[in-house]
């Protein structure tokens, strides 16, 4: 008798139960040796006389390919991407140009340095300028611009002495227009020497012109500019009546003008704008007002830099 008894039939008791689909027959083939049941599998009792399959004993369904689940993957691992593109962009321009969110900030000396090519050419010199008492006596001048000139390096603009007493600021960039009145009697060289320093040094040039009376050196005059085809064609060094220099503090730039008569006349010996327009000054200089031109010439050109430079900086509301 063999390990796994047989019997004629199962007992009129039982039914047969219905093997379910994709069971494993353990039935041994008719005529075949008895096998021994492989690890795991289910053992026939042997009351019974008949091998049963347990009902739990299925085969794993394979799971069915979705093209609209492929879709969905792709589109799921394009924003993935997409999004990560987007994070890594906005994390590099942060940390390449800090917050993003905060404005420039902006500053009278980082405007300044910047101001005499931003800003039109009529800003900074305008056509006609008024001199509400800037005259003789408290009169009213009116002055009008015959030419700007192209902006260049402080060597054309500036004796080789007077260069030399800047070095300490530096010379970013200089700018230059001529001026004549309404009766055209005088011509006036107005300009701006911007500089490279910084507020200390600015303040520190402005300390030694008081101090050493820099402004009233003739050696320290500036150039002009004569414009070709103008009344001031003829305006030179030695045409050269009177003169203002002012180093400015709260911008880094340096102010000066520089006035002559229109008709080229020498001048053997120019005066300071400063001792041109003082009480009780007699000189031709004084009485023809070529240092009221110079003086007034400047004073609005230098509230005009600054006015522009101010807005730029705090734009008004």
């Amino acid at each position: 008798m063999g390990p796994y008894p047989t019997h004629p039939g199962p007992p009129p008791a039982f039914t047969t139960r219905r093997r379910p689909v994709g069971a494993v027959d353990l039935n041994p083939a008719p005529g075949a040796a008895p096998q021994p049941p492989p690890p795991g599998a289910y053992r026939v009792p042997a009351r019974y006389g008949y091998p049963e399959t347990p009902v739990e004993t299925t085969t794993r369904l394979r799971p069915v390919p979705s093209g609209r689940q492929r879709w969905r993957a792709a589109l799921a691992a394009a924003c993935v991407v997409l999004g990560l593109g987007l994070i890594g962009g906005a994390a590099t321009g942060a940390w390449l140009t800090g917050d993003s969110s905060a404005e420039p900030t902006r500053t009278p000396y980082a405007t300044g340095r910047t101001v005499w090519h931003s800003v039109p050419v009529d800003t900074l010199f305008p056509r006609t300028l008024k001199g509400t008492g800037a005259g003789p006596g408290g009169t009213n001048r009116t002055w009008i611009r015959l030419s700007v000139a192209p902006d260049s390096d402080c060597s054309q603009g500036l004796d080789p002495l007077l260069r030399t007493t800047l070095r300490s600021v530096g010379c970013e960039r200089m700018v230059r227009a001529t001026y004549t009145d309404v009766t055209r009697s005088s011509v006036t060289t107005v300009g701006v020497v911007v500089t490279e320093a910084d507020e200390a040094g600015m303040q520190a040039l402005s300390t030694r012109f008081t101090e050493q009376k820099l402004a009233g050196r003739k050696d320290l005059m500036p150039r002009t500019y004569a414009p070709e085809g103008t009344l001031a064609a003829g305006f030179g060094d030695r045409q050269r009546a009177s003169w203002t220099v002012r180093p400015l503090t709260e911008i880094p730039a340096v102010v000066f003008a520089v006035s002559g008569f229109a008709d080229a006349r020498t001048v053997p010996e120019p005066q300071p704008a400063d001792a041109a327009t003082g009480t009780g000054a007699d000189t031709d200089i004084a009485q023809a007002g070529l240092g009221h031109e110079a003086k007034g010439i400047a004073d609005r050109v230098e509230r005009g830099l600054r006015k522009t430079v101010t807005d730029l900086v705090e734009p008004p509301a």
